[in-house]
């Protein structure tokens, strides 16, 4: 999703020089095919966007493989592009990387003040680890490797699949899947009360491209909406997008995750960058990808 949101983005500003791998051409796990990839293309830009995603059933059950993976990916793209001298690298992280129980909005300086969300601790270690890969790689290498936190993604070729998809997806599909099939009802994890943020992909993509121009330091920028909705907010308008007509049940015996997390993006808005896209017109241009691509996203 965000890799095609990136590409987009390079596109239509102009750049026919991208170089690009699948997951099935370029295992990123494999040190010695990620430094042979560095070593022919040797990039000049490098934005790494590749990891092992999900949401929180899938962090929870495969808690090995969310830690191995995206150890691998980060720790062999970080030091190939510092072994072949590339110009920059945007690395992107996640908010879960953030203590459950940090203060809200969540500001940059709150890493590493607390305890995980034990549900994801393993992603959010592995993307810590990335951050402060690029901080040492900076520190003792002087490489121009910059860092940045997404809130909540969503868009174009999300992942629909319901066991490791992320809430906005999950819900697209159920409630799509209830209508045309005449469900009475659609379940829904938790209480509906947890607050999220939400970014569309393509003004991740923008703000990424906003970054890698114009930001060199050290700290890491949170890039967001500074705006949230509670799951139930998002649900019902996900509902009324879809035109589902039944009720919604919510099984308080799933787990709801982190009760909040809202990014403070005043750092990234006083460089002059904000989103376009509201969540709104967000998730109907979405579920009208979602219907463009349906067989694709759900076989």
């Amino acid at each position: 999703m965000v890799g095609s949101a990136l590409v987009r983005k390079l596109q239509a500003e102009g750049y026919s020089n991208i170089i690009i791998r699948t997951s099935s051409e370029l295992d990123l796990r494999n040190q010695a095919a990620v430094a042979d990839f560095f070593a022919q293309e040797r990039p000049d830009y490098v934005f790494l966007a590749a990891a092992k995603v999900g949401g929180i059933l899938a962090n929870n059950t495969y808690r090995a493989e969310f830690l191995y993976d995206n150890l691998l990916i980060e720790s062999n793209i970080i030091h190939s592009a510092y072994q072949t001298e590339v110009k920059k690298l945007l690395f992107l992280g996640s908010s879960c990387i953030y203590p459950k129980m940090a203060p809200q909005p969540l500001k940059e300086e709150y890493l590493l003040s607390g305890y995980l969300e034990p549900t994801n601790e393993p992603y959010a270690i592995a993307k810590i680890t990335g951050i402060k890969l690029c901080e040492a790689y900076r520190d003792q290498y002087g490489c121009d490797f910059i860092s940045a936190m997404p809130t909540n993604l969503y868009g174009p070729n999300d992942n629909y699949d319901l066991n490791g998809s992320h809430v906005l997806p999950a819900l697209i599909r159920k409630f799509h899947e209830a209508k045309v099939n005449d469900q009475p009802f659609v379940e829904v994890w938790g209480t509906g009360s947890p607050r999220r943020e939400f970014l569309h992909a393509d003004d991740l993509a923008d703000a990424c491209f906003f970054l890698m121009e114009h930001y060199n330091d050290e700290l890491f920028v949170n890039v967001g909406t500074g705006e949230d909705v509670t799951i139930r907010e998002l649900a019902e308008l996900v509902k009324e997008t879809v035109g589902f007509e039944g009720e919604l049940r919510w099984n308080t015996e799933k787990p709801d995750g982190t009760p909040r997390k809202l990014m403070d993006v005043s750092r990234l808005h006083a460089m002059g960058w904000k989103h376009t896209t509201e969540l709104k017109e967000g998730v109907e241009r979405t579920y009208q990808d979602f219907l463009a691509n349906e067989v694709l996203y759900v076989e």
